[in-house]
């Protein structure tokens, strides 16, 4: 059965933001944005899915700029550490957030685990208690997609930064921005205009990503493929303006013996899972 036309239509609009929504660090300097508008952002994060309908999650929305700074200088702080403690991993200097029009942080709440499965059986509860953590960071990430999927829509773009999650940065945040050290800064997105066109980024084909009706182990991604990206391809895939990797004139440079296994629907065509 085909869908009717107004199905068509809302999985098409619905499409077109997805696909252009993007981690964007480069804004336009000098806009501003009214606070209806980020407060209809806010009413997206409102309808995320959580686990046990808990909405286990606060938004605090910086857009006083003086505020805004002071966070910025928080990241700062936290962009230095990661180039100093996790060598090798392309980090971004965050000086771009001084041109976003607000920054929003979403805070995760770990007490309402409570309300997901948790064992009255003590031979299972380490069994429920991590799938419950699994739970909480599942129904966060509903919220952040939720936030940067209506920026898009609303004519802006963003980037989710995961270091407020970092202890050292919670607590920094938690001081400057008032909320009690039980709730953690899961996700940060700085909400801007970009200063120019938004490119796709690279994706997996559609073939490689879907099994049907049962896991098909020619399309595990072997570990000496995580090794190769993680070594060789990750600042190229992370920030490259290709959705199609086959885009890519020095292709065969970057991926090496493994293009075949980024760009074919079978990255393990032995089916041998290690």
């Amino acid at each position: 059965m085909l869908p009717d036309s107004g199905s068509e239509a809302r999985f098409s609009s619905l499409f077109d933001v997805i696909r252009r929504r993007r981690s964007v660090r480069r804004f336009e300097k000098g806009r501003t944005v009214a606070r209806g508008t980020l407060e209809r952002i806010a009413e997206a994060a409102r309808w995320a899915p959580t686990g046990a309908n808990t909405q286990c999650f606060d938004l605090v929305i910086v857009d006083d700029p003086e505020m805004r700074d002071r966070v910025l200088e928080v990241f700062l702080r936290q962009s230095n550490r990661l180039i100093a403690h996790v060598k090798g991993f392309p980090a971004v200097k965050k000086t771009y957030l001084a041109n976003t029009v607000a920054i929003l942080i979403v805070l995760g709440d770990p007490r309402w685990k409570a309300s997901f499965p948790n064992a009255t059986d003590s031979e299972w509860e380490d069994e429920y208690r991590a799938n419950n953590e699994n739970i909480l960071l599942a129904s966060i990430g509903a919220v952040i997609q939720n936030v940067q999927l209506a920026v898009t829509a609303c004519g802006l773009t963003s980037a989710w930064l995961s270091g407020g999650g970092e202890a050292t940065t919670n607590r920094e945040l938690a001081e400057l921005l008032g909320y009690p050290d039980s709730l953690v800064a899961y996700g940060t997105i700085p909400i801007g205009y970009p200063e120019k066109d938004v490119t796709y980024r690279w994706r997996r084909p559609l073939a490689q990503i879907v099994h049907w009706n049962r896991y098909d182990p020619a399309r595990y991604r072997p570990d000496g493929l995580i090794a190769h990206y993680v070594a060789k391809l990750r600042p190229f895939a992370m920030y490259r303006g290709d959705e199609d990797m086959e885009a890519w004139d020095d292709i065969d440079e970057k991926t090496g013996e493994w293009r075949e296994a980024y760009t074919g629907p079978t990255p393990n065509p032995s089916g041998r899972i290690e």
